[in-house]
C-alpha cells in the first residue's frame, strides 16, 4: 500500500517514486547490509522509463483527458490507473525477487571463496608445521649421526696414539726397576766382607753387563706424536642460513590451471594453461581420483610437456576430480597443485564386437588383436555398437603391427555389414595400412603416410547438409552429405562423403590379412 500511495503521488505530482520505501516494502527479507539502493535506483531505472511511457500513452499526465469513456465520471479513471499500478506494482516485485536471487546467489560465490581462501590457508599452516617438524627432526638426527662420528674419529685416534706410549712406558718403568734392583745389590756387594765380596762383586758384575746398561728405549717427540684437533667450517652456517632462507615458498595462485574438460566416449579430455606467464614449464603433471570417495587417492594420469591429455578407462555418469601442477626449468620440485576440477562422461566407451573369428579382445574390449593369418580373407572386425557420432575424434592408435596387406583397412562405416569379406567396401570410409584411403570401396588419390607400430589414425566427421527429407524425418531417406577427415602422422586428407541414409551415429571397424597387428580405439 505504501508503494502504491508513493506511485499514486508520484504521478500526480509528477516527482520521482521514492526508491528507498518501495526497496522497504518489495524486500521485507534481505538485510539492510544487503541492499544498496544505488544498486536499486540503477535496476529498478527501467521501472521508471515504463513508467512515464505509461503516463505518455494514457493522457492522464498533466491535465490531459483520460481516453475512457467520457460518460463515465471519475470512477472508470481510478479504475484504470489502479490496474496500470498494480500492473506496474507487480513487475517491480518480479525485479525485486529477480535481484535478490542474484544477490544471493553471489553471496553463496563469495561464501565458497571465503571457504577456499580460510580452507587452503588452513592447509597451508598444517603443511608448513609439519615440513619444518620433520626437517627439524632429520636435521637434529643428521647433526647427532655427524657429532657421534667426529667424537668415534676422536676415540680411534687417541687409542691408536696412546698405546704405544703406554708400551714405552711400561719398557722404561721395566728398566728403572731393574737399575734400582742393580744398585741394591752394587751397593751391598760394596758393603760385605772380604771373604763375600769377591762372589757378590762378581755376580754383580755379570747381572750388570746382561742388562745392558748403555742401551735407553726411544721416546718419541712432541712433534711426532698427534695433537687431535677439530676443524669445523664456520661457513657451514652461513650456507645454511642461506639455503634455509630460500626454502619453501607461499603462492596464492598456482602457475598453471584446467582450462576445459571435455567428455569423450570412455574418458575425459583435460586441457590445462599456463596463469603465470613468468613460470616457465618444463613438465607438467595431471592427477584425478573418483569423486565423493574418502578412501580414494590421486593417482597420475600424465607427466610430460603437454597441455592436453585424454584419461580413459572412465566410468560413465561418475564424477571424476582431476587437478594439475608444473615443473620449473631446471628444477626438480613441482608447483602447488591448481584447483580440483569436476568432470564426467555420459558418453559410453568405444568397444570392439566380441566373437569374431580372427581376433582376440582385451577384458575392456577396447584392444583388438588379430591372431591367425589367412592369405585367402581378411575378416572384418566391428564395433559392439554404434557409438562414434559426428563432432567426435575416433583414434585408432596401432600398439602392434604385423605384415601391411593392401586390403587392411581401419574405418567407419553406416552398418556392421554382416557377412561381407572385407572393410573397403559401399558406406564405408577406411585408410588402409599402405596408407590408401577408400570411400564407399573406390580409392582416393590422395594417400596417407603408411601404418606403422606407434601410428595413430584419426576419424572427425561433421554434418555438410541434408538433401529433400520429408517432414524432417531422417529414417525417411535421402541423401546425407558428411565432410570427413583422415589424419595419420602428420597429414590428413579431408573430403565429402556422400551416404544413402541419413544417421546420427555410426560402427567403427577393422580388417587384417596377417597377425600380430594390435590396435587400441577410443
Amino acid at each position: 500500500r505504501r508503494g502504491e500511495r508513493c506511485a499514486s503521488h508520484s504521478r500526480l505530482a509528477n516527482v520521482p517514486v521514492n526508491l528507498h520505501d518501495l526497496a522497504r516494502d518489495w524486500l521485507p527479507s534481505l538485510k539492510a547490509s544487503e541492499v544498496s539502493f544505488l544498486d536499486l535506483r540503477k535496476n529498478f531505472s527501467l521501472y521508471i522509463e515504463q513508467r512515464r511511457r505509461l503516463r505518455a500513452d494514457s493522457q492522464v499526465f498533466r491535465g490531459k483527458k483520460w481516453p475512457l469513456e467520457s460518460t463515465k465520471t471519475g470512477g472508470g479513471r481510478m479504475s484504470a490507473e489502479v490496474d496500470v499500478l498494480l500492473q506496474e506494482a507487480k513487475e517491480s516485485i518480479e525485479a525485486a525477487q529477480n535481484y535478490r536471487s542474484e544477490l544471493q546467489q553471489r553471496l553463496h560465490g563469495l561464501n565458497q571463496a571465503r571457504k577456499q581462501v580460510r580452507g587452503s590457508s588452513g592447509q597451508a599452516r598444517e603443511a608448513l608445521r609439519r615440513h619444518f617438524t620433520e626437517l627439524q627432526a632429520a636435521a637434529g638426527r643428521l647433526l647427532t649421526e655427524r657429532l657421534t662420528a667426529l667424537l668415534a674419529e676422536v676415540d680411534t685416534i687417541e687409542a691408536d696414539s696412546v698405546k704405544p706410549l703406554d708400551d714405552c712406558q711400561s719398557l722404561i718403568e721395566h728398566g728403572v726397576g731393574q737399575a734400582d734392583e742393580l744398585l741394591r745389590e752394587g751397593e751391598a756387594a760394596l758393603r760385605c766382607g772380604l771373604g763375600e765380596k769377591e762372589d757378590k762383586l762378581g755376580s754383580f758384575t755379570k747381572k750388570a753387563m746382561h742388562i745392558q746398561l748403555d742401551s735407553l728405549p726411544e721416546v718419541p717427540a712432541l712433534v711426532d706424536v698427534p695433537c687431535v684437533s677439530a676443524q669445523l667450517d664456520d661457513s657451514l652456517l652461513g650456507l645454511l642460513r642461506e639455503r634455509v632462507s630460500r626454502h619453501g615458498c607461499v603462492s596464492s595462485h598456482p602457475p598453471v590451471q584446467i582450462e576445459e574438460l571435455q567428455e569423450r566416449p570412455g574418458g575425459i579430455l583435460v586441457r590445462w594453461c599456463k596463469v603465470d606467464e613468468d613460470f616457465a614449464a618444463a613438465d607438467y603433471r595431471l592427477q584425478f581420483r573418483r569423486s565423493g570417495t574418502g578412501g580414494s587417492q590421486y593417482e597420475d594420469a600424465y607427466i610430460g610437456r603437454d597441455c592436453e591429455f585424454l584419461v580413459l578407462h572412465m566410468d560413465p555418469h561418475t564424477d571424476y576430480l582431476f587437478r594439475v601442477c608444473a615443473r620449473g626449468e631446471g628444477r626438480t620440485e613441482w608447483s602447488p597443485w591448481s584447483i580440483p576440477q569436476t568432470g564426467y562422461t555420459t558418453l559410453a566407451p568405444h568397444e570392439w564386437c566380441p566373437g569374431t573369428d580372427g581376433y582376440i579382445l582385451s577384458s575392456r574390449k577396447n584392444i583388438a588383436l588379430r591372431n591367425e593369418s589367412s592369405q585367402s580373407r581378411c575378416p572384418v572386425l566391428y564395433s559392439n555398437a554404434p557409438t562414434y557420432f559426428c563432432g567426435q575424434t575416433l583414434t585408432f592408435k596401432i600398439s602392434a603391427a604385423g605384415q601391411m596387406d593392401r586390403r587392411d583397412a581401419l574405418g567407419v562405416c553406416v552398418d556392421n555389414g554382416s557377412g561381407l569379406e572385407s572393410f573397403q567396401r559401399d558406406q564405408a570410409v577406411c585408410i588402409s595400412t599402405n596408407g590408401a584411403v577408400f570411400v564407399n570401396g573406390k580409392e582416393m588419390t590422395n594417400q596417407l603416410p603408411a601404418i606403422t607400430l606407434g601410428s595413430a589414425v584419426t576419424f572427425d566427421m561433421e554434418v555438410v547438409s541434408l538433401f529433400p527429407i520429408s517432414n524432417n524425418n531422417l529414417s525417411e531417406g535421402g541423401n546425407f552429405k558428411l565432410r570427413v577427415t583422415i589424419g595419420s602422422g602428420s597429414r590428413e586428407v579431408v573430403f565429402d562423403w556422400l551416404v544413402d541414409q541419413a544417421v546420427d551415429c555410426l560402427f567403427f571397424g577393422c580388417s587384417f590379412v596377417h597377425s600380430g597387428w594390435k590396435v587400441l580405439v577410443f
